[in-house]
């Protein structure tokens, strides 16, 4: 009895000194600066939306990883034929959308179908304009016909915007999406966040994470104080940018600062007077500081564009100096217009931290060649009612996050109200080519139409800047496409 006894208490001891094992956490918290307007990708341009389904609830036939890569989702393989005409998808098999019904072939093209029809919301509907037909061979298998060669469309259909989804849950995505991926919609609290839990039926590789919540903080201070507080595990764009000296000096958090596909500009309505006169649009790219802003506004985080394009492609043409700043330059263009006292105007700024403080500065100076600004705060909701569907604004500013892009300069009835036939041939061009190097140098020119028509002030490649706690690995460093894919996270002790 007194061995037995002696035991006991040296394994106490033991256990005192020692302490219990600490698992790792399953579950994460994540900052996001906006509210997203619903959760269904397929219906809306907010990039806000892809930050918390995309790759996550939803999947597509292809996906982008962190690289910026194609990589195989819901189909596991393809071929293309010889013309470039015809593109065969093999399917997954065995995969359930969260509500236990089958993914099969039909949901496939039903999806597609549903994207590119007449009457289709959604907001990049060009993406599916190339299809001639999608047609059902057997479960498991997709033939999709294409009008004419599209160099782009393996990329295109890993967009948000290109999820497959199930005619019998459509109609509910915005609310209560149901689609295929590792985690399943759990709640939606308006205002506050939106919960997900792991999807014990994923027919892939089961994530780490038993669930993750996406908690709403627009305001910078918040965030910051959310994230010492550990309220919140990580931001992955984070608003603060002042303060992430202060979180690279702690050793608790991770500190993360890469690139994105947001191009960041003064939007402008080109339809409206005065900015249908290109000489007033060259006025404001004269006047215009790119430096100060990012120093300003995103506290020297942002590289400096002179077109619609990410300065990380490598069909990037630098054309910052087309327009360099010269205040009596743009005075006199401003004058030969016929607006020698300059005019006044609005800027719209919709919550981001680089559109409010950088409006500041934008107002600035163009107010130093007489174009006087009101400034008028908008929520994101009120911004995509007003400028972008309803083209109800002079200036607004805003990042562009989705990939290659290029292209929304083509469409007639986009917001910017721009229509060169010059630009609308190149693009032409770069949907029929398959040949990278050729694809490239069209690129080029297109960016060098917009730059000379100044269409928008070009100001910055936004940064993306994340901040989480150091346990944490798997996020994105960089943002390739506008989500926060959380496939590979896991907790670390």
């Amino acid at each position: 009895m007194k061995r037995i006894g002696l035991l006991a208490a040296l394994a106490f001891a033991a256990t005192a000194v020692v302490g219990p094992v600490s698992a790792a956490k399953t579950d994460l918290t994540m900052g996001v600066v906006l509210e997203p307007p619903h959760l269904d990708p397929t219906g809306g341009a907010a990039a806000a939306i892809d930050e918390i389904v995309y790759a996550n609830v939803f999947e597509g036939l292809t996906r982008i990883d962190r690289n910026g890569e194609v990589k195989p989702a819901l189909a596991e393989s393809w071929t293309i034929s010889d013309d470039g005409l015809t593109y065969t998808f093999k399917l997954r098999e065995g995969v359930k959308f969260h509500d236990g019904s089958d993914f099969t072939a039909e949901d496939v093209k039903y999806s597609l179908d549903r994207a590119g029809a007449e009457d289709s919301t959604n907001a990049q509907k060009a993406l599916f304009e190339p299809i001639e037909s999608v047609e059902v061979t057997d479960p498991s298998t997709v033939v999709v016909t294409l009008k004419r060669p599209t160099g782009g469309f393996l990329f295109n259909m890993g967009w948000g915007d290109a999820v497959i989804v199930a005619p019998e849950s459509a109609d509910g995505n915005k609310s209560s999406p149901v689609g295929t991926g590792p985690f399943k919609f759990v709640e939606w609290v308006s205002g506050d966040h939106v919960t997900l839990d792991r999807n014990p039926d994923y027919w892939g590789t089961p994530v780490a994470l038993e669930e993750a919540t996406f908690k709403f903080i627009p305001d910078p201070a918040a965030a910051v104080a959310a994230l010492m507080a550990g309220d919140v595990d990580a931001f992955a764009n984070f608003p603060a940018p002042e303060s992430v000296p202060q979180f690279e000096a702690d050793p608790r958090f991770t500190v993360a600062i890469g690139s994105t596909e947001g191009e960041t500009i003064l939007s402008t309505n080109n339809g409206k007077k005065p900015f249908d006169d290109i000489r007033v649009r060259q006025a404001m790219a004269h006047a215009i500081d790119r430096q100060a802003i990012i120093d300003g506004a995103m506290f020297g985080q942002g590289t400096p564009i002179g077109s619609h394009f990410a300065p990380h492609h490598p069909a990037y043409v630098d054309l910052t100096g087309t327009y360099p700043y010269d205040l009596e330059k743009a005075k006199a263009l401003l004058a030969e217009a016929g607006y020698p006292d300059g005019f006044e105007a609005t800027l719209k700024l919709p919550p981001p931290t680089y559109a409010r403080r950088g409006g500041e500065i934008v107002a600035d100076q163009l107010g130093k060649v007489g174009i006087r600004l009101e400034l008028i705060p908008v929520e994101w909701a009120q911004w995509l009612e007003q400028a972008f569907k309803g083209k109800d604004y002079d200036l607004t500013i805003v990042s562009h996050t989705e990939p290659m892009d290029i292209g929304i300069y083509a469409r007639d009835d986009y917001y910017f109200d721009y229509h060169n036939p010059e630009f609308n041939e190149v693009m032409d061009k770069l949907a029929a080519e398959t040949d990278t190097q050729k694809r490239y140098e069209l690129m080029g020119e297109a960016q060098k139409i917009l730059a000379e028509d100044a269409v928008n002030g070009f100001l910055f490649e936004l940064a993306k800047t994340g901040v989480w706690d150091a346990k944490l690995e798997g996020l994105w460093e960089n943002s390739p496409v506008q989500a926060n894919d959380l496939t590979e996270v896991k907790w670390t002790e």
